[in-house]
């Protein structure tokens, strides 16, 4: 673990700077969360889960980018499949192995021995104020929330990427992430832990083209590369199956940057429900925007807008910092 100043790679990790655990099922732009938190806080651990793809190359590409960024940071892999639903995979976005791009280097690192789940609950026991963040499916965060629903208190919060107040990505109503298991994250929207929503209609505010990426790309270094290869192939796959034109918006990063960098965001706090049955909308996050609940009811802090000139900015110089 992360605790004190320490050196990962060319970048110092200082000690008054967010403790969190990035919990991920990497995909493209997993791994760009992964550099932006291995920067810009104490990454305490990093646990995979079965999302984008399966347990084992969801876990194996988590291995692999904090192989290619240097970092010391452990790596644990969690639940290969939802509480309930059988997986279901987006290679149509990420390609078959996750990472579809870049040629990525042999191996060398391994995953933890414990599991993802345990690793998540005895952290947060032991320490002080840490920040959970999914950006996959939430089966890891809704499994410790069960096994020790004390955590739920001693969190700082759980920062999601996940759900949207107005469409999904998956169905006309539902968001990969929670569509992909709507019972964990029902879990974890009840759990009355300080949550975080970044949706679909926040994150897609954060969308880079074909000129940012190949800005990116001008830096030059090992990780730029690494980054803007994963970036031009998820680009792509967005023009093919959604937009048409090459844009990739980077939804995982911005619930790093909500803990990171809070001030570029604006928050609304409203009532969340995850809807577990309906024929159409299941896996969609309902969200309440009468105005007529009480503040108490509300359960979630909605991100609603992002700076994106300033989260870009962000994203240059943490590549440039590698």
């Amino acid at each position: 673990m992360v605790s004190q100043a320490a050196s990962l790679g060319t970048i110092t990790i200082m000690p008054n700077t967010p403790k969190l655990i990035l919990d991920c099922d990497p995909g493209h732009d997993d791994a760009i969360a992964i550099m932006v938190a291995a920067q810009h806080s104490n990454m305490l651990g990093i646990t995979a889960v079965g999302g984008n793809v399966s347990l084992p190359l969801t876990t194996h590409n988590a291995l692999i980018t904090a192989q290619i960024l240097g970092l010391d940071v452990p790596v644990f892999a969690g639940a290969d499949r939802p509480l309930v639903a059988e997986p279901k995979h987006a290679e149509f976005i990420h390609g078959e192995t996750g990472l579809g791009g870049p040629e990525l280097p042999e191996l060398t690192r391994t995953a933890e021995s414990q599991h993802a789940v345990d690793f998540i609950i005895e952290t947060v026991r032991n320490t002080p104020d840490v920040w959970l963040v999914p950006t996959g499916p939430l089966t890891n965060i809704a499994l410790a929330l069960r096994h020790a629903p004390d955590i739920a208190d001693k969190v700082a919060g759980i920062a999601i990427m996940g759900g949207g107040q107005d469409f999904g990505n998956v169905t006309v109503t539902a968001e990969f992430n929670i569509w992909h298991d709507p019972e964990a994250a029902d879990v974890v929207f009840r759990s009355g832990a300080n949550v975080i929503m970044c949706g679909l209609d926040l994150t897609h505010q954060f969308t880079l083209y074909e000129k940012d990426i190949s800005d990116l790309r001008a830096i030059g270094n090992k990780v730029a590369l690494f980054a803007t290869d994963m970036l031009e192939y998820y680009s792509q796959a967005y023009a093919n199956k959604f937009f048409g034109v090459p844009q990739a918006p980077l939804h995982d990063p911005c619930a790093v940057m909500t803990v990171t960098h809070a001030d570029m965001f604006t928050f609304k706090k409203r009532h969340v429900d995850i809807e577990l049955q309906g024929t159409f909308t299941r896996g969609m996050t309902v969200v309440d925007k009468r105005g007529v609940r009480e503040e108490e009811s509300a359960n979630v802090n909605i991100a609603e807008t992002i700076d994106s000139e300033a989260a870009l900015t962000l994203l240059k110089t943490t590549l440039e910092a590698y």
